[in-house]
């Protein structure tokens, strides 16, 4: 066995000198030393320990012979050779059993020690996993729930839209009609003034105001006034589409809002754990950028839909009242002109067959003028109708353009393609065509009836002017009051 810390090499190694000493010389002062063992971490209780034995070595004489310097020869050296460290022990059995049972137990506990923490991670792993999972599944349902939220103000929002613009159609319609009565009762007003002036060229006797002059003047009165009201109805309905116009793009913009919310919110429910556009965004749970909380969210298209509803009440109001106007001006205008008409058919006994046949040709021209205004209207939607056959066709074309490489191919579908485009192009170009020849037979109608009135104002001026210019002027007025339905 080789001491600790020794060399076979050195001067004290080798073979012992003879001595007649039995005993080994007396120990020098204690020599102090200290074992410090490894300890595991977290153990902190094994404390240092020295051994209770050290060096026990016999208390001699040298020998005689030789004096003090075999005395001092004698003496051990301060590291003791490899050979003889057997009869210098450090440590005792107790020291070496104690160290053992340190060791064991220190093993143990740091055993134990692993292994509470191996089951207390696991535990801690497992409550955090439970924590996490219960986490993203209430986030999941009040994502859910955020999103039947979306779906129900959705929904009211879109129904409340729908009503607000069939009403402001309701509405644009009764202006229209409006405009358009107002606009048509100058054809009346005109002819009731033209009969008043041909009534002045009466002379003699003749010149009298009788019953016609009278209901013509209150004709003219009453056409100016119901023309009057029609048009004060008629920009009070225009303030109120403005309005109608404000409350539909707020429902408009509310529902683009809740559109966009809900693909969000859509895309957020449908992120997993194993999506891929998922990423990490330090510091973003810090950053609060909402602006309003769920009572103000709701309130925001609650109102939204109140005042929607509120135009819609005014709307409704303002379109019974037109109705009602229409109503009223309509009977009033009637019965004005039936008496009219019943004061100069009084004074008037007779018609000549010319003037029956023009008026004849004159009505037949207004119908065949009507006819031809018709078949310019279909001819007009029919072009609409092809041109957007003709944008499908053209704008395939060009996304077929965009193909990569090799598949930029001349296939069926292309060839198809290009005759579609040609074929409807050439058919827009026939109906255009017959839309100009329409529309110029149109023109030689309305030149014909032109050229009708002109020839019965010639007819008329050889009559009196009671049964001829006049009576000619109210077969042009409508047998029923026009309030305003325009083609």
């Amino acid at each position: 066995m080789e001491f600790l810390g020794t060399t076979q090499t050195a001067t004290y190694c080798g073979p012992r000198k003879p001595c007649g000493v039995s005993a080994l010389p007396p120990v020098p002062p204690t020599v102090q030393e200290c074992y410090q063992p490894y300890y595991l971490p977290g153990y902190r209780y094994l404390n240092a320990w020295r051994p209770s034995l050290f060096y026990k070595v016999a208390n001699a004489q040298t020998c005689l012979d030789e004096g003090a310097a075999c005395r001092s020869a004698l003496r051990p050296p301060t590291i003791l050779p490899a050979g003889r460290s057997a009869l210098f022990c450090r440590y005792s059995p107790q020291d070496w059993d104690q160290s053992n049972r340190l060791q064991l137990c220190g093993a143990e506990a740091s055993r134990l020690w692993a292994g509470r923490m191996t089951g207390d991670s696991m535990r801690l792993m497992q409550d955090k996993d439970q924590l996490t999972r219960q986490m993203q599944e209430g986030t999941c349902r009040n994502l859910d729930q955020r999103l039947s939220d979306i779906g129900f103000w959705k929904s009211e929002l879109n129904y409340e839209l729908e009503r607000l613009l069939n009403e402001n159609h309701s509405l644009d319609a009764i202006k229209r009609r409006l405009e358009c009565a107002a606009e048509e009762l100058r054809c009346p007003l005109q002819v009731a003034l033209e009969c008043l002036y041909q009534r002045e060229k009466r002379i003699g006797i003749d010149l009298v105001h009788d019953n016609v002059e009278k209901n013509l003047i209150r004709e003219v009165d009453m056409i100016k006034c119901c023309q009057e009201q029609m048009r004060k109805l008629a920009q009070r309905i225009d303030i109120q589409m403005r309005d109608n116009r404000d409350a539909q793009h707020a429902l408009e913009r509310d529902l683009e809002d809740k559109n966009s919310a809900e693909f969000i919110d859509e895309k957020c429910l449908n992120l997993r754990n194993t999506s891929d556009c998922i990423s990490f965004f330090h510091g973003v749970e810090k950053i609060d950028g909402t602006i309003s909380v769920p009572e103000t969210w709701a309130k925001f298209s609650n109102d939204n839909v109140r005042h929607s509803q509120n135009m819609r009440a005014n709307s409704i109001r303002l379109r019974e009242e037109a109705q009602n106007l229409f109503d009223v001006l309509a009977d009033q205008l009637w019965r004005q002109f039936t008496n009219t008409n019943l004061a100069f058919n009084a004074r008037i006994a007779e018609e000549t067959d010319v003037k029956n046949k023009l008026q004849t040709q004159l009505a037949k021209t207004l119908q065949e003028i009507f006819q031809t205004e018709n078949t310019i209207m279909l001819l007009e939607r029919s072009i609409m109708a092809k041109e957007c056959p003709l944008k499908v066709a053209q704008t395939r074309l060009e996304c077929r353009t965009r193909r990569p490489n090799v598949e930029l191919c001349r296939d069926n579908p292309q060839f198809k393609l290009v005759n579609e485009v040609f074929t409807i192009d050439d058919t827009l170009q026939t109906l255009k065509l017959r839309l100009r020849e329409t529309r110029d037979t149109l023109q030689l109608l309305v030149m014909t009836k032109c050229r009708l009135e002109h020839e019965l104002a010639i007819k008329a001026n050889t009559l009196c002017i009671d049964k001829e210019k006049c009576m000619a002027m109210r077969k042009t007025f409508p047998s029923t009051p026009c309030m305003g339905i325009c083609p």
